[in-house]
């Protein structure tokens, strides 16, 4: 059995994704781990960082963004498959560049991927997340953030990146553009593994996160109505995260991989942990809108956690 890892990305250390410790979390059980990077700004060094890491298991494919012909977002998903299609294992195991694996989850995962590797039907595995916020300390668990997401697809051709890249589908005689594509596609058969993922994507300097969220966002809104937005002053402020107590506590351990990263962690006197529940931001985030923060309320109070129309991209099988 073979494992391939993959990933993708551009300028992730400028914008303060862990991007090394990401690919390092895993190499102990790839076989391989092929990194699609971006046409990075001079003064990014993620592809420095990655080469530190010294191990022969690490290929970089050298790629150039389009947004204008993959908009919405879609280009993150077509990034995404240039590193797949890189890929040679048996099972091709994907991380986004701010998703990392505890040490803790590396034999379980191994051994599931062997245990399920001549069961066909079986067309990727499933995992938990864990989404911070603001701090290492403070997790959302609210109706906007996704619980469960595939993580780890059998080499197909057929199994493609989709949408803005959160997930996989099956897409037969794809025409290699369209990621948003509903029509002719099918959810993918999965299995669960007992592991999870920490994602770490909304855990930077505020004023870093608002350099992420604009660059995130002309992804997927275009350049024009960004600019628009930045000449309206919409991205002057820092980023505020709201007031944290509000949030789950996060009473684990994390990844080692992560330690000298979160030992960077000094903007602690700009984060809330008092006053208003919501975010002061111009753009507001999804979970901070009247809509969703009632469903959250629902599903939290009255449903045991149970959620209300949940977004499952996937088939569970009874495995």
């Amino acid at each position: 059995m073979k494992i391939s890892g993959f990933s993708m990305g551009k300028n992730a250390l400028k914008l303060y994704y862990p991007m090394r410790q990401s690919i390092e979390s895993i190499l102990p059980i790839v076989d391989e781990f092929v990194v699609a990077l971006g046409d990075c700004d001079p003064d990014d060094t993620t592809r420095e960082e990655i080469e530190a890491i010294g191990s022969d298991k690490i290929r970089i494919i050298d790629t150039v963004w389009d947004i204008e012909k993959y908009p919405r977002g879609m280009e993150h998903a077509h990034q995404t498959d240039i590193a797949k299609n890189h890929c040679t294992g048996d099972w091709l195991f994907y991380l986004q560049s701010d998703e990392v694996v505890h040490e803790k989850d590396l034999q379980k995962i191994r051994d599931r991927c062997r245990q399920l590797l001549d069961e066909r039907e079986v067309e990727g595995l499933l995992f938990r997340y864990l989404h911070f916020w603001g701090d290492y300390a403070h997790v959302q668990d609210s109706h906007c953030w996704y619980r469960k997401e595939i993580r780890i697809v059998r080499n197909d051709p057929d199994i493609h990146s989709w949408e803005s890249a959160q997930s996989f589908r099956r897409i037969p005689d794809f025409d290699g553009l369209n990621y948003r594509k509903h029509e002719g596609t099918s959810k993918l058969r999965v299995a669960g593994v007992d592991a999870e993922i920490f994602h770490y994507g909304w855990v930077r300097p505020p004023a870093i996160m608002q350099d992420k969220i604009k660059v995130f966002s002309m992804n997927h809104k275009g350049r024009e109505k960004i600019e628009q937005q930045i000449e309206a002053h919409l991205f002057d402020r820092v980023f505020d995260y709201g007031n944290l107590t509000r949030l789950t506590l996060f009473r684990g351990s994390h990844p080692a991989v992560m330690k000298d990263w979160i030992a960077r962690f000094d903007w602690k006197d700009q984060l809330r942990y008092s006053g208003p529940v919501r975010s002061m931001n111009p753009v507001k985030s999804k979970h901070d809108r009247f809509k969703y923060r009632i469903i959250s309320w629902i599903e939290k109070y009255l449903l045991f956690g149970n959620r209300l129309g949940e977004f499952r991209n996937y088939i569970l099988l009874g495995k």
